[in-house]
């Protein structure tokens, strides 16, 4: 009621000052729908009028959402060290400390309470709801990670972003109209009075199409008059420029990770058809290779599997690789049984082959290099004429398995027993023999086993000599006793030797402990009487010495030194001597 009270004096006010007093009855019925459009203070605001019930509803459900949003703030967990934390306490301290709690809070704060000032018809009042868009961008982001489609995703994401400004601007244009007045001229919204133009439907469709008509630089409008007006087309212009380089960022983008896609996928075909048409290749030849890439594009074959898994690291390149190709490879006889490790290191050797129609897969005598797993389409077993068959092949067969094991006594020398010709596209998986034998060398039982039943296949084909399997077994029980018999002797010889050697090394140990015990007892009595007498007695040694004669000094230094030298030798008598011949120096010194 205070609102209607001042909108009234306000238009007497201005009816004064205009001096309009004498107006009729279609002048008051104008200022009438005018304090009503004052009132209602919102863009469109018949739509609000109209349904006000399900605007306040669906106001008030996302209320509810906003709530539960944030309760479940307190309990969404996070990422620490790879690791997530689920403890409650950890939990709601953080989100207590984080930015996004203060701003889920604002964005709940009760603004709707200044409906009782402003008026029911006053939904600006809820503006701080907007605060939440930055939990809509979060939640756009993970749908674009989980997402299958992620390309067509960011452009679904982009128009309805481009959508959303063009909505705004339309509802800014309505109520820069509404200011100005609706009809005042060519630019604004034209008359609601007129019935072409007073549905709410004409309203948002025609203000639609004119904010795209800005923001798209399309152009084809009015000229403005008036100063809100040209303000409102420049920041419309500045806008546009924007929108418009992000549009084109955007998709240019999106293209381009298309293109990269597709590389890593297919392989590029305008690099094969440059090359073949620079080379002069038949015509035939080149039909047959566009059929092939034709093939990959249409059925969406990939061919470059491991180039696209190998950003992955090993375990989750493993996961993979079994989940798509285990079942196939456990179908192969050769393989059953066999060690899970074993096979999953084997899905990951496993290279996709696509093969065209009337393409040979192998010939017959072709030295067999690696073996092949039927996923799709169908192969015929075929005479050297190549039109006589005598077999089809179809999804999970498989065959070259013998090829790719040395198995001794195979009378086709590892080579290949049939022509096989793809009937149509054919889908195969192959696995190399350096690969398999790569393999095998860290499970030596696995490839017992699958020798064995090599062995077995060939026997049922009639394949496999007898006379090597009777070379294979020429080492016998007896032979290889005897081998052992031979290999305990030479180690007892080595062992008795060690122990000597170890015996004289003790011996020799105990002797050279005893001659340093002997020579520390007798360094004790030379220090004790003092070293005035050492050097007496070494000074008549050396007298003597000279007085002998050179001869007789060197022999008795020889037959000093030779018990000596015997001594150090280990010999225990040598030893013995030479300590009592010192011994008895000492006490002719003294």
């Amino acid at each position: 009621m205070n609102t209607n009270r001042w909108v009234r004096l306000f238009a007497w006010q201005r009816m004064n000052k205009n001096g309009k007093e004498g107006e009729n009855k279609g002048q008051e019925s104008t200022e009438m729908k005018k304090e009503e459009t004052t009132k209602i203070k919102t863009c469109f605001y018949d739509i609000e009028r109209t349904y006000l019930a399900v605007w306040l509803t669906l106001d008030y459900i996302c209320d509810f959402i906003y709530v539960f949003d944030t309760v479940i703030g307190f309990r969404t967990g996070f990422l620490e060290q790879g690791i997530r934390v689920k403890d409650l306490s950890r939990l709601k301290m953080r989100y207590l400390r984080s930015s996004r709690f203060k701003w889920d809070i604002a964005s709940l704060l009760p603004t709707d309470l200044l409906y009782l000032r402003l008026g029911i018809h006053t939904p600006v009042v809820r503006i701080n709801r907007f605060l939440r868009t930055g939990r809509l961008n979060e939640a756009l982001d993970r749908m674009e990670t989980r997402t299958s489609y992620p390309n067509t995703f960011r452009v679904a994401k982009l128009m309805l972003y481009i959508f959303v400004l063009i909505h705004w601007n339309a509802c800014v244009y309505f109520s820069l109209s509404n200011y100005i007045g609706f009809g005042a001229d060519e630019w604004v919204y034209p008359n609601i009075s007129d019935p072409a133009f007073a549905s709410t439907r004409r309203q948002y469709f025609y203000c639609f199409w004119f904010s795209t008509l800005i923001l798209t630089t399309v152009g084809d409008t009015p000229t403005p008059e008036r100063e809100e007006e040209y303000l409102f087309l420049i920041a419309d212009m500045l806008i546009a420029v924007l929108v418009f380089a992000s549009v084109v960022g955007s998709m240019g983008g999106v293209i381009s990770s298309l293109r990269d896609r597709d590389n890593v996928f297919f392989p590029n075909h305008e690099l094969v058809k440059g090359y073949l048409r620079s080379r002069r290749i038949s015509k035939e030849l080149q039909k047959r290779v566009n059929d092939w890439y034709q093939h990959l594009h249409i059925n969406k074959k990939i061919t470059r599997e491991n180039e696209i898994l190998q950003h992955l690291p090993i375990t989750l390149q493993t996961a993979t690789a079994v989940s798509v190709h285990l079942p196939t490879l456990s179908k192969v006889s050769i393989f059953q049984n066999c060690e899970n490790s074993l096979l999953e290191q084997l899905v990951l050797k496993l290279r996709p082959q696509v093969y065209s129609p009337g393409e040979y897969v192998c010939r017959k005598g072709d030295v067999g290099h690696e073996m092949y797993i039927i996923k799709e389409g169908k192969l015929a077993v075929v005479a050297d004429d190549g039109i006589t068959q005598f077999a089809v092949l179809g999804d999970g067969n498989f065959f070259g398995e013998i090829s790719i094991l040395n198995i001794k006594g195979n009378k086709s020398g590892n080579r290949r027993t049939a022509n096989i010709r793809s009937i149509g596209h054919s889908d195969l998986f192959s696995l190399s023999k350096e690969d398999l034998t790569e393999t095998l060398l860290e499970y030596p039982a696995a490839k017992r086993l699958l020798e064995e039943k090599g062995r077995q296949i060939l026997t049922k084909m009639g394949m496999l000599e007898e006379t090597d399997e009777l070379e294979e077994e020429v080492e016998k029980t007896e032979d290889k006793v005897k081998r052992l018999e031979g290999s305990l002797e030479t180690l007892q010889t080595k062992l008795a030797r060690l122990i000597a050697e170890l015996e004289s090394s003790a011996c020799k140990m105990i002797h050279r402990v005893d001659q340093l015990e002997v020579q520390t007892e007798g360094w004790e009595g030379i220090v004790a009487e003092g070293a005035q007498g050492d050097i007496e007695y070494q000074l008549k040694v050396k007298e003597r010495e000279i007085g002998d004669g050179d001869g007789e000094g060197e022999g008795e230094k020889e037959d000093e030194e030779e018990p000596v030298v015997e001594g150090e030798r280990g010999v225990c008598d040598g030893g013995e001597e030479s300590l009592g011949e010192k011994e008895k120096k000492i006490e002719t010194h003294k």
